[in-house]
C-alpha cells in the first residue's frame, strides 16, 4: 500500500496533471508515508460545475484511488465573494442563490468520490467556520499573517490594479478567505495538501503560508496545468460558454459531441486527463489517431468514457445512438423525443406549418444549400436525404407522415451537413 500511495504522484505526472508543486520531493515522501488528507475547493459562482472543475474532481479521485483521503470543499463563504477575474469585478450573488448553488454543487461533487472505506471522502462548507467569525477576529487572526506586497503580486490582482476598473477590497480579500480554509482544514482534519488549477497558485500557497506562520509547519500545494485546445484557447469554452456538468445546462448530446470533435493533436492529452484508461490503452489510441484519423477511434473512446463518467452508461448509449443516427449510421425512429430534441437543438432550422412541403423548398429554407437550384443539384447528384432516406426525385415532398415524434424532419446533405425542419 505504501508503494501505491507513493506512486500517486507518478500517476498524476504521466497524465500531465502536475504543473507546480511546493516541494515535489517532500510531497512524494509525504504521500509514501501517508495516507495524506488533501482538499480541493469549488466555489458556487454558478449553478453547476464545468469541465475545468472536472479536472480537479478526477485528480482528487486518482489520489483517493491511491489510498489518500479527500476533502471536497464547497465554498459557501468564498462563493459570496468570488475569486478576482482578469476581466473585472464580479456581480455579487445574494445569500439565497449561493446557498442553493452550494447544494447543487455538493450533489455533483459527491458523484465522483467514494464515501466508503478508511479513506472515505468528506464534503465541507467553509461558511461553517467563516460565518461565526467577526470582522475584527478575522483581521486579527488571519489578516495579521498576510503581507500585502505578496498579495499584490498575484497575477489577477496585479492586472486589475493596472486596469481602469481597479479591484475592490472585497475581491482583494479573497486570498485571506481561501488561505484560512487550508488552515482550518489542517486544524480540523489534519489536511496537509491542497490541489487546484495553476491559475489558483497564489491562493493555494496563501493557505500554506498562513499555516506555516501560525503553526510553524509546512503544508503542500499541487497545481494542475490549465487545459487548452489546439489553438491555445482555454479548455472547455465554446462560443456558447462553458461545457457544464449539469445536463440542463449542457445537454448530454452536446456534451458527447464536444468530445467526439476533439482535435487529433489533443485527444491523447484528454484521454490521460479525463479517463481512467491505462497507459498502454491510451498509447494504442494515440497511435490509431495518427494512423487512422478518419476513423476517430480515440475520440469515440474519449466521448464514451467521459459521457459515461458524467451522465451514466444508459445516457451515453442513448446519445451515442443519436449521434450515429443523425449522420446516417442508425435508425432515427428509435430515438426518444428528449434525446432527439437535444440532438437537433443546435442545427440550422426552419419552421413550417403542417401539410405537404417540397423537399427542395425545405433544403433552401434551412440554409443547407444556397438556393432551390442548388437543392435540385444535391438531389440529382444523390446527396440529399430526408430522415436518412435518400431523396431520388426533385419533385419529392414531405408531409405529416414523415414527422419524427410528430414534430421534426431531419435533412442531410452529403455525409455531415445537417438541418432540421420543425412543425410550428
Amino acid at each position: 500500500m505504501t508503494q501505491i500511495r507513493a506512486n500517486a504522484l507518478d500517476e498524476l505526472s504521466w497524465r500531465g496533471l502536475v504543473a507546480l508543486s511546493t516541494d515535489e520531493d517532500a510531497l512524494r515522501a509525504s504521500l509514501a508515508a501517508g495516507p495524506v488528507t488533501y482538499y480541493c475547493g469549488f466555489d458556487p459562482t454558478a449553478p453547476s460545475l464545468h469541465m475545468g472543475n472536472l479536472v480537479q474532481l478526477l485528480t482528487m479521485r486518482r489520489l483517493q484511488d491511491s489510498g489518500h483521503k479527500p476533502i471536497a470543499l464547497v465554498g459557501g463563504a468564498t462563493g459570496l465573494i468570488g475569486d478576482p477575474r482578469m476581466s473585472g469585478e464580479r456581480v455579487l450573488n445574494d445569500h439565497e442563490t449561493v446557498a442553493a448553488w452550494v447544494d447543487r454543487i455538493r450533489d455533483q461533487v459527491q458523484r465522483f468520490l467514494s464515501f466508503d472505506g478508511d479513506n472515505a471522502a468528506v464534503v465541507v462548507n467553509n461558511l461553517d467556520w467563516t460565518s461565526p467569525m467577526s470582522a475584527l477576529d478575522f483581521l486579527r487572526e488571519v489578516g495579521k499573517n498576510f503581507r500585502v506586497n505578496r498579495m499584490l503580486a498575484k497575477e489577477s490582482v496585479s492586472a486589475r490594479l493596472n486596469s481602469e476598473a481597479g479591484i475592490s477590497f472585497t475581491e482583494f480579500s479573497y486570498q485571506l478567505l481561501q488561505g484560512m480554509d487550508f488552515y482550518q482544514l489542517y486544524r480540523r482534519y489534519g489536511c496537509t495538501l491542497q490541489t487546484g488549477g495553476s491559475d489558483q497558485w497564489g491562493n493555494l500557497t496563501a493557505g500554506a503560508d498562513l499555516t506555516h506562520r501560525i503553526e510553524g509547519i509546512s503544508l503542500h500545494a499541487l497545481a494542475t496545468p490549465l487545459i487548452t485546445k489546439a489553438d491555445g484557447t482555454k479548455f472547455g469554452k465554446t462560443e456558447g460558454g462553458a461545457i457544464w456538468l449539469d445536463p440542463e445546462m449542457t445537454s448530454p448530446y452536446a456534451f458527447y459531441q464536444f468530445w467526439l470533435n476533439a482535435e487529433d493533436s489533443k485527444v491523447g492529452d484528454y484521454l490521460k486527463i479525463f479517463t481512467f484508461r491505462s497507459q498502454d490503452e491510451i498509447t494504442a489510441l494515440e497511435e490509431a489517431a495518427k494512423e487512422r484519423p478518419a476513423q476517430r477511434e480515440a475520440q469515440r473512446a474519449l466521448a464514451e468514457d467521459i459521457t459515461t463518467l458524467v451522465h451514466g452508461e444508459e445516457t451515453m448509449h442513448r446519445v451515442r445512438a443519436a449521434s450515429q443516427a443523425l449522420f446516417g449510421s442508425g435508425d432515427l425512429t428509435t430515438l426518444d423525443a428528449s434525446t432527439l430534441s437535444d440532438a437537433v437543438r443546435e442545427l440550422p432550422s426552419a419552421s413550417i406549418s403542417s401539410g405537404t412541403h417540397s423537399v427542395v423548398d425545405l433544403f433552401a429554407a434551412t440554409g443547407l444549400v444556397d438556393s432551390k437550384s442548388a437543392a435540385r443539384r444535391a438531389v440529382t447528384e444523390g446527396g440529399a436525404y430526408v430522415n436518412n432516406l435518400k431523396v431520388d426525385t426533385t419533385e419529392a415532398v414531405v408531409d405529416t407522415a414523415d414527422l419524427l415524434h410528430n414534430r421534426w424532419i431531419l435533412l442531410r446533405r452529403g455525409r455531415k451537413s445537417l438541418a432540421v425542419v420543425e412543425v410550428g
